[in-house]
């Protein structure tokens, strides 16, 4: 499956160029290593970290406003955020002008189900050791990584109902 993925732009250059494009897989490499403790900031600009989710199986979405193969996916995280329960749904947008683009950008699309977590220093990127977005991260209850997706993906469709399905037991 070809999918498109943006590369991540150094801190001094402008968000905003032209999608790289690139073939979206799923990477088991890092299977059960623990999810990293790097502080982001939750929707009202407080810390957070990814392991204050622990106790129920967490999906990251990693997603900037700039990055045309995100906004494409975004839909069907917002989607799948609503109505599946049985884990948790997180994305964390990676502009570096945080919530300055965010709100707009959630307000303008109208998500219902999506957070607006942000990672304006790309931390949280850098510790998932990632230069691409989108990328998605699932863990389990226990925060072990059980895989990871590089790039877009339609999480709505079969392969990703199976790529969850299979991660949830079922």
């Amino acid at each position: 499956m070809a999918l498109a993925a943006c590369d991540s732009k150094p801190k001094d250059a402008p968000q905003g160029g032209p999608p790289a494009e690139s073939v979206g897989r799923v990477d088991i490499s890092q299977r059960g290593k623990a999810m990293p403790a790097m502080p982001f900031l939750d929707e009202k600009g407080g810390p957070a970290t990814l392991t204050q989710f622990r106790g129920k199986p967490l999906m990251v979405n990693l997603w900037a406003t700039w990055c045309a193969p995100c906004i494409a996916e975004m839909p069907h995280l917002d989607r799948l955020a609503g109505e599946d329960d049985r884990f948790r749904l997180i994305t964390v947008s990676e502009d570096l002008e945080g919530a300055k683009v965010i709100e707009p950008f959630f307000r303008e699309k109208g998500f219902k189900a999506l957070t607006r977590y942000s990672d304006q220093q790309n931390v949280l990127m850098g510790a998932l050791g990632t230069e691409t977005l989108p990328t998605t991260v699932f863990y389990d209850a226990q925060g072990k990584e059980l895989w990871r997706v590089y790039g877009m993906m339609d999480w709505n469709g079969a392969p990703a109902r199976k790529l969850i399905g299979d991660a949830l037991g079922r």
